[in-house]
C-alpha cells in the first residue's frame, strides 16, 4: 500500500492543534487521501499537552542528536475522529520551551523565530529519525511550510538518513511571508548551534538576501522533489517581485528560488478544500448571536485583559434593537497586516476603509468583526469602535462565535492584501453568505464577481480600499433594492463546492505519483 507521511506544525484534528489553515489542511486533506486507498500518517510535536490525552499510547522513542547532546524522544499515537489517520506527536520538553500547549512564540524583536526554529529544526530530527527506522519506508513525505523544511537539510546532508533520499519529498508553502530565517553560526538559535558536525552544502540553506543566515523556505523550494500552494492564483503570483507601493504581495524575495522550481516543472497550485455537511444548518436567530456573544464577551472581560474592549463590546450590544440589523457584514479571521491593512487603509476621500463602510451603511447596519492578533491593529480597530456605534468588535476568539458570524451574517468582508487561499470565504459561502474579498490568490478562484459574491482589485493600497468601499457599496445596494437578485447570488454562493476529495486526487496525481 502507498504510504505518505506529513510533517507540520500544528493539526486541528487535536484539541488545540491549530492555530490558522494549516491545522484546517492537516486535518482534513490527510482524511481525503486516506479516502482515496493511502496510508497516512501524520506527525507534529506534542507540545507537552498531546502526548497526554486521552487514549494516547507511547509507541516507542527515538534517539535523536541535537545541539552537541543525545536525546529520546518519546513517539505517542493519539486517537482522533479518523480512524483511517494514524496521528502520532513526539514528546519532549523541547517542544514546550515556555508554556504548554504553546505552538509558535513571539520573540522579542532583533530575534525573529529564535525559539520556534529552535524547537521545529529538534522536531525535523526526531522526525526524521522516525522515518529513517521504519521497517518498511513511507511512499511520500509531505513537508508543510517552513517548520518542516529543516527535514529536507538532514535528508541532504547528514549520512545517517541517507536512506530517506530514496523517498520522494514534496512541500507545501501555506504563507510565503514567513521563511523562519536564522544565523548559520553564532547564536543559540542557528544552524550550527543545532546540528554542528553536519556537512551541509552552504548554497542549499543559505538565505537569497542575507547569506549568513539559513533560509528554511528557500532551502525547502531548491530541495522538494515537489512544491505546491494552496491555490493556483498564488502559484502565479508568488513569481513576481513584491511591490509595497502597488500593494503586491507576490515572493517575498524568494522569486529566484521559485522561478527555477517553476522552470523544472516543480511548483504548482493545488486550491485548498473545505468539508460540507450532507444539509445545510439552519440559520441561528439574531437573539442567539447576540446572547451567545454577550456570555463570551462577559468572560473574556472577566479573565482581565482588553477590559476596555470587551466593555464598550458589551456596551454596544445592548444598544442594538431586538431585531436583526437591515444588513449585518461580518469578519472573521487573525487581526494582522496581511487580513486587516486594507480595512485600516485611508481612501482618497479621507476617511479608513472602514469608518467609510461604517457611514456608507448608516445605523440600520452593522458591522460584527471577531479576532486577535497584533496590538497595535487591535488598538485601532477598538478605536474605530469607540466612534462608530454600528461596528462591534470583538477582540479574541471564540470558535463559536465565529460559527454563529458564518452563518447568521449577511456579507462577509474578507479584504486581504494577499491570500494563499482562504478558507473563511469558502466557510461563508457554503452557508449562503456572499463575500467581499479583493481579486488575489484563493480568494480570485473562489468567488465570482456579481455571481457568488463581489470581487474588487486596484493598482495601489489607496485604490483598492476605494474599490473596497464601493465594492461593499454594491453588495448593500443590491440587498437592499433587489432583493430577488440577492436571494439568486446566495444561492449560487451555497451550490460552489470546493472539496477535499479534488484537491487529494490533484496532489496524488500531481505530486505524490507523477513521473
Amino acid at each position: 500500500m502507498q504510504h505518505v507521511v506529513y510533517l507540520a506544525a500544528e493539526n486541528a484534528a487535536l484539541p488545540g492543534g491549530k492555530v490558522g489553515g494549516v491545522g484546517d489542511v492537516i486535518r482534513d486533506l490527510p482524511e481525503a487521501i486516506a479516502d482515496k486507498g493511502w496510508q497516512v500518517t501524520v506527525i507534529t510535536p506534542a507540545y507537552g499537552v498531546f502526548a497526554k490525552l486521552a487514549g494516547s499510547t507511547e509507541m516507542g522513542v527515538v534517539d535523536v542528536d541535537f545541539a552537541t547532546r543525545k536525546y529520546k524522544v518519546g513517539v505517542y499515537q493519539v486517537p482522533t475522529q479518523s480512524s483511517e489517520v494514524t496521528t502520532l506527536v513526539l514528546d519532549h520538553a523541547r517542544f514546550m520551551p515556555t508554556d504548554p500547549g504553546v505552538i509558535y512564540h513571539n520573540d522579542p524583536h532583533g530575534h525573529p523565530f529564535a525559539t520556534d526554529a529552535t524547537k521545529f529544526a529538534f522536531f525535523c530530527a526526531a522526525a526524521a529519525s522516525w522515518i529513517a527506522n521504519q521497517l518498511k519506508q513511507p511512499t511520500v513525505v509531505h513537508l508543510h511550510d517552513w517548520h518542516s523544511a529543516f527535514y529536507l537539510l538532514l535528508r541532504d546532508s547528514d549520512p545517517k538518513y541517507k536512506s530517506l533520499q530514496l523517498i520522494r519529498t514534496v512541500f507545501t508553502i501555506h504563507n510565503l511571508s514567513y521563511q523562519g530565517q536564522r544565523p548559520l553560526a553564532n547564536s543559540e538559535s542557528s544552524l550550527e548551534q543545532w546540528f554542528p558536525d553536519l556537512d551541509y552544502c552552504r548554497n542549499f540553506v543559505v538565505d537569497p538576501v542575507s547569506k549568513d543566515c539559513i533560509n528554511p523556505m528557500a532551502l525547502a523550494i531548491r530541495r522538494a522533489d515537489y512544491i505546491n500552494t494552496v491555490s493556483p492564483s498564488y502559484a502565479r503570483e508568488i513569481l513576481k517581485p513584491s511591490d509595497v507601493a502597488s500593494g503586491f504581495i507576490g515572493s517575498e524575495g524568494l522569486e529566484i528560488e521559485l522561478a527555477c522550481a517553476a522552470a523544472e516543472g516543480r511548483l504548482m497550485g493545488i486550491l485548498n478544500g473545505c468539508v460540507y455537511a450532507a444539509v445545510k444548518p439552519r440559520r441561528p436567530g439574531w437573539q442567539r448571536l447576540v446572547s451567545t456573544t454577550r456570555a463570551t464577551l462577559e468572560r473574556w472581560r472577566d479573565t482581565g485583559s482588553n477590559i476596555a474592549s470587551h466593555e464598550l463590546a458589551l456596551q454596544r450590544l445592548s444598544l442594538f434593537p431586538n431585531r436583526a440589523p437591515a444588513l449585518l457584514l461580518t469578519s472573521v479571521g487573525r487581526i494582522v497586516e496581511q487580513k486587516v491593512s486594507l480595512l485600516l487603509q485611508q481612501t482618497s476621500d479621507g476617511p479608513k476603509a472602514l469608518e467609510a463602510i461604517l457611514r456608507g451603511i448608516g445605523p440600520s447596519a452593522a458591522v460584527f468583526l471577531l479576532g486577535n492578533g497584533e496590538p497595535r491593529y487591535e488598538q485601532e480597530l477598538h478605536e474605530i469602535a469607540c466612534r462608530n456605534p454600528n461596528f462591534l468588535f470583538l477582540r479574541g476568539y471564540s470558535e463559536e462565535i465565529g460559527e454563529l458570524l458564518y452563518q447568521r451574517g449577511d456579507t462577509f468582508l474578507m479584504p486581504s492584501s494577499f491570500e494563499p487561499c482562504g478558507i473563511s470565504q469558502m466557510l461563508a459561502m457554503r452557508v449562503g453568505q456572499p463575500c467581499v474579498v479583493h481579486g488575489v490568490g484563493g480568494l480570485r478562484d473562489t468567488v465570482k464577481h456579481n455571481e457568488t459574491g463581489f470581487v474588487f482589485n486596484g493598482s495601489s493600497p489607496m485604490e483598492q480600499a476605494n474599490e473596497f468601499v464601493a465594492c461593499v457599496d454594491q453588495a448593500f445596494r443590491l440587498h437592499l433594492d433587489d432583493p430577488a437578485a440577492w436571494v439568486l447570488l446566495c444561492e449560487r454562493a451555497t451550490k460552489e463546492r470546493f472539496t477535499w476529495q479534488a484537491s487529494a486526487a490533484k496532489y496524488i496525481e500531481s505530486m505524490y505519483e507523477h513521473h
